[in-house]
């Protein structure tokens, strides 16, 4: 038996719906905050909600140093919302708490004279070029709430116009990132979910 995907639980994350998504599709997942959990999943996922401070509880748990070495070995590795902003280097909303860093650049909140945090569905400009959006279509709407967004970078591999561009989604060898919720994003979420865990 193939061992399970992780679902990281830090105390930030719609995990139940993450899992509940996962089900539908066939694939076996466990909610862990467990370090030998991590060490031992095939793919790893880390939803996020809430406060970028939120992620310091990686760093406190253990969490953290399993995720940077299942990086390293190879182990497919999704981060969704603040999740994906932990991605990067840090965040505006928390300045003294320090991200990943796989990612270049720091995530920034939504200028003053637009509605946030930004919250429904909105249009994608996916890549041609990636694989965790194989097969969706390349204007699709997918559903966003968050206040910070990530800047564009060589390795954004989808973009999002809210008062300018942005990163929607990165992705570089086995690593990759969604701002939006894909397990809230109907069909278009669901296919990227399937496509990640059959990477």
């Amino acid at each position: 038996m193939t061992n399970p995907i992780a679902i990281l639980d830090y105390g930030a994350g719609n995990l139940v719906s993450v899992k509940k998504a996962l089900d539908w599709l066939g694939f076996e997942s466990v909610i862990t905050s467990d370090p030998a959990e991590v060490r031992r999943s095939r793919k790893i996922i880390l939803p996020g909600v809430g406060h970028f401070a939120a992620t310091t509880a990686l760093t406190r748990s253990g969490l953290q140093s399993e995720i940077t070495a299942a990086i390293s070995r190879g182990t497919p590795f999704l981060g969704i919302c603040v999740g994906m902003q932990w991605m990067f280097n840090g965040s505006d909303e928390s300045p003294e708490t320090r991200g990943l860093g796989l990612f270049a650049g720091s995530c920034s909140r939504f200028p003053a004279h637009v509605k946030s945090p930004h919250v429904g569905w909105n249009r994608l400009e996916i890549s041609s070029s990636s694989r965790l959006f194989r097969g969706v279509p390349s204007t699709s709407f997918v559903y966003f709430t968050h206040s910070y967004y990530a800047p564009i970078n060589g390795s954004t591999s989808a973009a999002c116009d809210y008062a300018g561009p942005f990163s929607a989604a990165v992705e570089r060898d086995h690593v990759f990132g969604v701002q939006f919720h894909p397990e809230k994003s109907g069909a278009v979420g669901l296919r990227l979910l399937r496509n990640f865990c059959q990477l």
